[in-house]
């Protein structure tokens, strides 16, 4: 269809980017900006290519810490990873990870919205605001 999602993992490009002796403030040590560099590189490989790409970069890592990731955060997440990974690699698309019943489970994005008590209605203003504002095409039917 046209589109792609590149996850990079926080840390990853030291062999490519090197290594930094800096720390940031919260005195870890600074990682080097692999998403800026693959955001770029990827902008310049369509470009050379004759090629038109959008491409949106995200950082969440500083936006989503507030403590220090404990034992039990680094092992749910690492679970969490390496489920999105097996299911991305078997084919599914469509889908979140998470934990029911003391199991990790694929779940289905249109079910999770479907449930989610926060709804937006794909007619309303909301919904096109979100369209214009991510300038990305309107793929939900109208009714």
């Amino acid at each position: 269809k046209g589109y792609a999602v590149i996850v990079v993992a926080e840390g990853a490009g030291e062999d490519i980017l090197g290594t930094s002796t800096e720390t940031d403030a919260s005195g870890n040590k600074k990682l080097p900006a692999i998403g800026e560099f693959m955001k770029k590189a990827t902008e310049v490989y369509f470009k050379k290519h004759g090629e038109t790409a959008t491409v949106k970069y995200i950082d969440p890592s500083y936006m989503v810490r507030s403590v220090p990731a404990n034992a039990t955060d680094s092992l749910y997440c690492m679970q969490l990873a390496q489920n999105a990974v097996h299911g991305a690699m078997a084919g599914f698309t469509g889908f979140s990870v998470g934990l029911c019943k003391n199991k990790m489970v694929l779940l289905p994005i249109p079910n999770l919205v479907a449930t989610s008590p926060r709804m937006m209605s794909n007619t309303g203003r909301t919904w096109e605001r979100v369209i214009t504002c991510t300038r990305q095409p309107n793929t939900v039917p109208h009714a």
